[in-house]
């Protein structure tokens, strides 16, 4: 999937509003918990007690970054039964942490480091 940014935006400065509002959504991803929740969920919805036991955290804590995650718009949640179901419902989200951690791996492979060393 290829996204192209709106045409009013393009060749010219983002208005500020939208510049904060995009770099606080990017500023979402740079706890290292909330990513990992964020590429979890970009394959697989889950419950608050998987997430934890996946990312090595309190129940406690899973939630409150669950909480900031989908007040961001990034992830969502639906009720089954007793228990919450978090997801990821925008392809775009998913298609961005999968592009960056993608493009993180391979920049951090030893080959390829070697390479342009």
């Amino acid at each position: 999937m290829s996204v192209s940014p709106p045409p009013e935006l393009v060749n010219r400065p983002l208005p500020p509003a939208l510049l904060q509002d995009a770099a606080a959504t990017f500023g979402m991803l740079s706890a290292t918990v909330r990513l990992q929740i964020v590429w979890l969920l970009a394959s697989e919805e889950r419950d608050v007690g998987t997430l934890a036991e996946e990312t090595d955290q309190t129940v406690q804590a899973v939630s409150h970054h669950l909480a900031k995650l989908k007040l961001a718009g990034l992830v969502q949640a639906r009720r089954e039964g007793r228990r919450q179901v978090y997801y990821v419902d925008s392809p775009i989200v998913v298609e961005i942490v999968h592009l960056l951690v993608g493009e993180r791996h391979e920049f951090l492979r030893p080959a390829r480091r070697a390479r342009h060393a």
